[in-house]
């Protein structure tokens, strides 16, 4: 079975419902026969790559709030989020544009190492003090390279806009077709789609849900055919 996660690393709830999902897949029974891979969403894809600004500061401006309301509401996240065993800055963190994070975690997908660069960078954003959109390339491969990838890899897909682009673009068009219009948002073999940082509870249900809906595979008998198995292949006889 496939769960494909649609997130975005600027999203706090992505990392929290990232958490959530894998306290309920942890004790799916079926863990080992599930697939999970990560799908590009970005939250604010016109954002310029050098305009960053403080966290508290974008709340307010998009949102229409004040910043006490935008602090109460990073204070709440930061309590959820500890309530899940993750660190999470409530005050100095920043915000950028996270396209050139997606074309990496392509980068990564192809290399097997997607779920730990996704971690890393969750991370770096939530619960260092480093800034993720600061400090240019040399941040983002030094945090690609603790998730396992080469560091010269990591440079050319940074120094060549187009590297994985259109990979991140066609995953954004098929949120779009799926009905998502936010993150976190899972999709369950295609079937089951779960909005949000759900409880582990949910994520449980859903997951015990899409397999036992998974279709059994439905034979066409034509015959007897000569076929190859795990005690060799069959001899013709004729």
């Amino acid at each position: 079975m496939r769960v494909e996660i649609w997130s975005d690393i600027a999203c706090p709830w992505c990392y929290v419902g990232k958490a959530r999902f894998e306290k309920a897949l942890a004790a799916f029974p079926h863990r080992d026969q599930v697939e999970v891979v990560h799908r590009s969403f970005e939250l604010d894809p016109g954002r310029a790559k050098d305009d960053v600004q403080p966290v508290i500061t974008m709340l307010s401006r998009k949102y229409g709030l004040s910043e006490e309301q935008a602090r109460a509401g990073e204070d709440n996240l930061g309590a959820q989020a500890a309530a899940e065993g993750l660190a999470y800055r409530t005050r100095g963190r920043d915000h950028g544009n996270t396209f050139d994070l997606h074309r990496l975690l392509h980068l990564a997908k192809e290399h097997g190492r997607q779920d730990e660069l996704i971690q890393v960078l969750y991370r770096a954003n939530f619960a260092e003090e480093r800034s993720l959109f600061t400090e240019g390339d040399d941040r983002l491969v030094e945090l690609a390279v603790e998730a396992g990838l080469d560091a010269d890899a990591v440079r050319a897909v940074l120094a060549d806009p187009a590297a994985y682009a259109d990979e991140v673009r066609t995953d954004e068009r098929e949120a779009a077709e799926l009905g998502a219009n936010g993150v976190p948002f899972f999709v369950l073999d295609r079937k089951y789609g779960v909005s949000g940082a759900q409880p582990a509870e949910v994520f449980a249900q859903a997951l015990t849900q899409a397999w036992g809906a998974r279709s059994p595979l439905t034979l066409l008998d034509q015959g007897d055919a000569d076929a190859c198995g795990p005690d060799g292949c069959a001899v013709p006889q004729h």
